[in-house]
């Protein structure tokens, strides 16, 4: 009977949801993913009953959409839209990236927002849930034509964020150079030099390690999952999705523990190479983010002895080791069952939700290590808290002393998850260990509060 009650509160939840937000499948399929494991434990804690935690959670705080108008380099003028999902600030202030990209809707930022929250509670750091964007496409656009559009996006955002109020960063489509320009229109208009985003240049307030973290995170939390059965990367043969900063961050740091990365992929397909990417090939992966043709294909032209596969997923690469970093949804049922059959031992996120509902599910049922992203990729946001601290210590510190505290938090992240997701029979749920640790933090501090 209790076990009816439990389904039937989280049917009747996830009901509620999709009823309040019709039309956003992301978003959904974030909090689905959490309900399932967390309102079981809601339900065996007395303290959490009829508090509406999760409830509270899944309603953003503040949702801030605007206009941004913006001239090209021809004189026309075009009109985009602006987001920021302010979610929840129970531990802090909101925390979280700007994305620009034609896929940048309310639905994905609400479910990146949600994500983050749990995200950012894990790092242990004083840090809020928040995502923000803009449906602006950076492809093909000139360097002028990026300053304009991201000082007109500055110019209405300013008014929502401060150091100690939301602190925006980087994500897909804002990288340094958009960044810098943000940061200056914010500096223009507030008439203050603070911390106010994250992900900014040495000169002027940013952190070493901050460009790998990400990538650089994940592998240490892989290598924790891999020592709870005995293992390591030595030897390992690991496939890797995307080719930005959070794969190069991968790469790097999986050679460095003597394992050896042989993919990379973009929208155009998968790169294949046998002899591993490694030396000169991972300083190439840079250059080829850079180029902003987002082709993997051109890795071939410059090391002709990989193979390009055009419009597949590196996920039938027979590997020990498998690393989502490129976007959400990109290994589905299909690409687990193939994972599984292949021997993959470990599957660590190190994109925001890139396995889909059923291929976790999978991973889960054949006892694979998996690993959420908003445990495994938490390194990136733990090192940009770490640029916050800099900013107001007035300090830069050497990148061992970021790369030391960055794995030190991937060690405590795994740690929560572990204790919280270890199962009778010995097996970590990850995904159940990370929602719940998450969920604790956040659930703590708002009971403190009251229901504000």
């Amino acid at each position: 009977m209790e076990h009816y009650n439990v389904d039937q509160k989280i049917q009747d939840f996830i009901a509620k949801i999709e009823a309040k937000n019709p039309n956003e499948p992301e978003f959904l399929q974030a909090v689905k993913e959490v309900a399932v494991t967390v309102i079981p434990f809601i339900a065996s804690r007395p303290q959490y009953n009829g508090m509406k935690l999760l409830e509270r959670m899944s309603e953003p705080e503040r949702t801030i959409i605007f206009r941004v108008p913006w001239v090209d380099d021809q004189g026309e003028i075009h009109v985009n839209r602006g987001f920021r999902i302010q979610m929840n600030s129970a531990i802090g202030p909101y925390k979280g990236g700007i994305r620009f990209h034609p896929t940048v809707n309310l639905s994905v930022l609400k479910f990146l927002a949600f994500e983050q929250t749990f995200k950012n509670s894990l790092t242990t750091l004083p840090m809020g849930g928040g995502k923000g964007g803009s449906d602006f496409d950076p492809q093909g656009k000139s360097d002028m034509e990026i300053m304009r559009f991201c000082q007109a996006f500055m110019t209405e955002m300013c008014k929502h964020i401060g150091p100690e109020t939301d602190v925006p960063a980087g994500d897909i489509g804002v990288g340094a150079r958009e960044i810098g320009y943000l940061f200056g229109q914010y500096k223009k208009i507030r008439n203050e030099f603070t911390g106010v985003l994250t992900g900014k240049g040495l000169a002027y307030g940013g952190s070493l390690i901050r460009p790998e973290a990400t990538g650089y995170g994940v592998v240490y939390f892989a290598e924790q999952m891999l020592k709870t059965i005995d293992q390591d990367f030595n030897g390992k043969t690991v496939t890797v999705s995307g080719f930005g900063n959070v794969a190069w961050g991968v790469i790097k740091k999986v050679e460095e523990l003597g394992g050896t990365c042989v993919t990379i992929s973009g929208p155009d397909g998968y790169i294949y190479d046998k002899d591993g990417i490694t030396g000169d090939k991972i300083d190439y992966l840079l250059e080829l983010r850079a180029s902003g043709n987002n082709r993997a294909e051109d890795y071939v032209k410059k090391f002709p002895g990989a193979e390009f596969h055009a419009g597949k997923r590196p996920w039938e690469v027979k590997c020990d080791v498998a690393i989502p970093a490129a976007t959400q949804n990109e290994l589905d049922l299909e690409d687990a069952k193939i994972l599984v059959e292949n021997g993959v031992v470990c599957v660590t996120e190190a994109a925001n939700m890139p396995s889909t509902l059923e291929a976790i599910n999978h991973f889960l049922e054949h006892k694979v290590l998996f690993s959420p992203g908003k445990a495994s990729n938490a390194g990136g946001v733990a090192t940009s808290g770490l640029e916050m601290t800099q900013n107001s210590i007035r300090l830069n510190w050497s990148s061992e002393e970021v790369d030391t505290r960055l794995k030190e938090i991937m060690i405590g992240i795994h740690k929560a998850c572990r204790d919280y997701g270890k199962e009778e029979d010995g097996y970590v749920n990850y995904v159940k260990g990370a929602n719940i640790a998450g969920f604790v933090k956040v659930a703590e501090a708002m009971l403190a509060q009251g229901v504000v």
